[in-house]
């Protein structure tokens, strides 16, 4: 029979490699997936892929950068159909968030770094001074740091009152239920209507981020 000190050394090596996530398979780096979108490289060396559909941005007159969601990349359809695009002179520019599908990683990621990464995007294809954003779910963080950190590049949508509305959709924006500025019995009854896997993942994500790998892959519980 294995001893005690043989399975305590198993169980930890078994939970260290539960716990951590894997090495990130980077696109165009060997053993990785293979760039097949165009791309923008930032000042900090990261590639962000990305994808233009619509009218040209030299005959637009609304252009949109668009955040998309988790489990989500810049190829996701968005309901606009080609001849709304044209009639009303739209260029979009979706891109694949840091981390997802053809673009790198960013090891301190954050709502500023997101927003920045728009910003960077958008000078590098000179989308000029100003545009707008759309943030779908969790990609509205990234709306909401453009919001925040720049709003003088966000293109108004109106002028006529004293207060300028500014370019900005969120759709179906991921909540934090422990945001102060909410009242908490309406964080409350917003947290008691999510099924239960999706509560039990935000928890972790709030309470022990270092277990959320181990919670997305394990196949004990449903979630």
């Amino acid at each position: 029979p294995s001893s005690p000190g043989v399975l305590t050394v198993s169980f930890l090596a078994y939970a260290y490699t539960a716990i951590k996530p894997p090495p990130p398979k980077i696109c165009g780096s060997p053993g990785g997936p293979p760039v097949t979108s165009p791309r923008v490289k930032l000042r900090d060396g990261r590639h962000l892929a990305y994808r233009e559909v619509g009218v040209a941005k030299e005959k637009a007159k609304h252009k949109i950068i668009v955040s998309h969601g988790f489990r989500d990349s810049k190829d996701f359809d968005l309901p606009i159909s080609q001849e709304v695009m044209e009639e009303y002179a739209i260029y979009v520019l979706q891109y694949d968030r840091a981390g997802f599908a053809e673009s790198d990683p960013n090891p301190s990621k954050s709502v500023k770094s997101e927003a920045f990464d728009i910003q960077e995007v958008a000078d590098a294809l000179g989308l000029g001074p100003e545009f707008y954003v759309m943030g779908i779910s969790l990609g509205a963080y990234a709306a909401y740091g453009c919001m925040r950190y720049f709003p003088h590049r966000l293109k108004p949508t109106s002028r006529r009152t004293h207060l300028v509305k500014k370019g900005v959709a969120l759709v179906v924006p991921m909540l934090q239920f422990w945001w102060g500025g909410f009242p908490p019995e309406l964080l409350k009854e917003a947290f008691d209507r999510q099924p239960p896997h999706i509560r039990w993942t935000v928890r972790f994500a709030h309470y022990a981020p270092w277990l959320l790998n181990w919670w997305m892959n394990q196949k004990l519980f449903p979630g």
